[in-house]
C-alpha cells in the first residue's frame, strides 16, 4: 500500500528523526527557522500497520523561497527527505511530495537525496593529489561503489527529474557539497581512530598539547570571537561570510530544539583564541559545521588540537560518523581548496560522492526563468 502524505507537527517531526540512526541536521524543524527568508513546513509519509493503525514512515523538511513579484515558491528539501531511496516504488514517495508541495505553491522543487554513490580512501586520494596525471576526483576509480545508487538516479530520471545545481570549477554546487569527507567511528576506539590518522596530524596533535593549546567548549558569548576568526578566514579563503547574527540564530533555535544539537569550541594559547569550530549532533551522525582560524601562531598547531577534541567527544557521545562536510572535485595543487582537502584527508576517513541534488520544474517556464536569475546573481 502506498503512503499517504500530510503536513506534521514539529513533535511529530522530531520524533521520526529521534527514531532514525540519523538524518541531516537540516531536516530537523529547527532548521527552518535558522532560514528566516524561507518558510518552513514539516511533511510525513504515513502508512498502517497490521493492526489498521497510522504509523510515520517518513518525514522531510520543506524551505519555501518566494521568487520576487509572484506569489510561487521554489520549494527545497535540503540533503533530505527522510524516506526509503532505495525502494522500486519511488514514485509512491515522490510523487504525493511533489502534488502536496504544488498545493503549497511550488513551481520548482528541490531536494537532495541522502545517498551515497561512491567512496574513496583516504590512502587513494592523498596518491591522487600527488599524481600530476589526475584532474578530478570523479574521475578516479572508487574504492567502494553502491550499485544501489544508480538504480536510483535512473528511477529519478525516469520519473522526470533533473540533476540539478551546477558544478563550479572546484565541484561546489550552489546548493549542498555534493563532495564530503567522513571519518567513520563505528566499531572503533578512540585509539583506533588516532591510530588511522596520519603522520602529521599526529604530531601536529602533540606539538598542540606540548604548547600548551587549550580545547574549550564555547557559549553563545563567545560567538563574537569565533566571528572575527570567521571573517579573517574568509577574506584569506575567498568566501563571502555570513553575518554574525547567523550564528547567534543558529545557536538559539537549534539548541532549544536539543542542547547537544550544536557545540561550540575555541582553541587557546596565553589567553589567545587562535581557532573556533561548531559542531553539529542529530542521531549518531557529527558534523564539523563551521572553521575559523588566525594566521597567527600557526606553528602551535590550534586546527588540528581542536579538531581532535571534536572528534574525541562525538566518538565518547556515541558517534558513528564524523563528517567534515564538502571537500573539493579538483586535484590541481594550483587551486587553493585542495590544501583544506589535504587537511580533511589527513584524518584517515573517506570521500564520498552523494548523488546530487535534482529538481522537477512543476512550472517549466518559472523553473527557467528562476534559473537565469541565479545564475545572473
Amino acid at each position: 500500500m502506498a503512503p499517504h502524505l500530510r503536513t506534521i507537527s514539529r513533535e511529530e517531526h522530531l520524533a521520526f528523526v529521534a527514531s532514525r540512526p540519523a538524518a541531516s541536521h537540516m531536516q530537523v524543524p529547527s532548521w527552518g527557522d535558522v532560514k528566516p527568508d524561507w518558510r518552513a513546513e514539516s511533511i510525513g509519509w504515513f502508512d498502517r500497520d497490521g493492526a489498521g493503525r497510522e504509523r510515520i514512515v517518513g518525514a522531510g523538511l520543506v524551505l519555501y523561497r518566494p521568487i520576487p513579484r509572484v506569489k510561487r515558491y521554489l520549494a527545497y528539501l535540503p540533503e533530505g527527505p527522510v524516506i526509503d531511496w532505495h525502494t522500486e516504488g519511488l514514485g509512491q514517495w515522490l510523487d504525493p511530495m511533489l502534488a502536496h508541495l504544488k498545493g503549497q505553491g511550488a513551481f520548482s522543487v528541490r531536494m537532495g537525496p541522502p545517498v551515497v554513490a561512491r567512496r574513496w580512501d583516504a590512502r587513494t586520494v592523498k596518491d591522487a593529489i600527488a599524481d600530476p596525471a589526475a584532474g578530478r576526483l570523479r574521475d578516479m576509480p572508487p574504492d567502494d561503489e553502491e550499485p544501489s545508487a544508480a538504480e536510483v538516479v535512473e528511477r529519478l530520471r525516469a520519473l522526470g527529474w533533473r540533476r540539478g545545481g551546477e558544478e563550479s570549477e572546484d565541484g561546489f554546487s550552489a546548493g549542498q557539497p555534493r563532495y564530503v569527507f567522513q571519518v567513520p567511528f563505528a566499531g572503533l576506539s578512540l585509539e583506533e581512530i588516532r591510530g588511522n590518522l596520519n603522520q602529521q596530524w599526529r604530531r601536529n596533535i602533540k606539538k598542540a598539547e606540548k604548547a600548551g593549546v587549550k580545547v574549550v567548549e564555547g557559549d553563545y558569548e563567545d560567538l563574537p570571537a569565533f566571528y572575527e576568526l570567521y571573517r579573517e578566514t574568509a577574506e584569506r579563503d575567498r568566501f563571502i561570510p555570513r553575518p554574525l547574527a547567523y550564528f547567534q540564530r543558529m545557536w538559539t533555535v537549534l539548541r532549544a530544539e536539543d542542547p547537544d544539537r550544536m557545540r561550540l569550541y575555541l582553541a587557546q594559547h596565553d589567553g589567545e583564541t587562535l581557532s573556533a569550530a561548531t559542531m553539529l549532533t542529530v542521531g549518531n551522525h557529527v558534523w564539523y559545521s563551521y572553521g575559523a582560524s588566525t594566521g597567527r601562531k600557526r606553528e602551535v598547531q590550534p586546527s588540528n588540537a581542536i579538531q581532535w577534541r571534536m572528534m574525541s567527544d562525538a566518538h565518547e557521545r556515541g558517534a558513528a560518523v564524523y563528517d567534515l562536510r564538502g571537500i573539493t572535485d579538483t586535484l590541481d595543487e594550483a587551486n587553493h581548496l585542495v590544501g583544506l582537502l589535504r587537511f580533511k584527508v589527513g584524518t584517515g576517513g573517506r570521500a564520498a560522492e552523494y548523488i546530487g541534488e535534482w529538481d522537477y520544474p512543476i512550472n517549466k517556464v518559472l523553473h527557467k526563468a528562476f534559473t537565469l536569475y541565479m545564475a545572473r546573481r
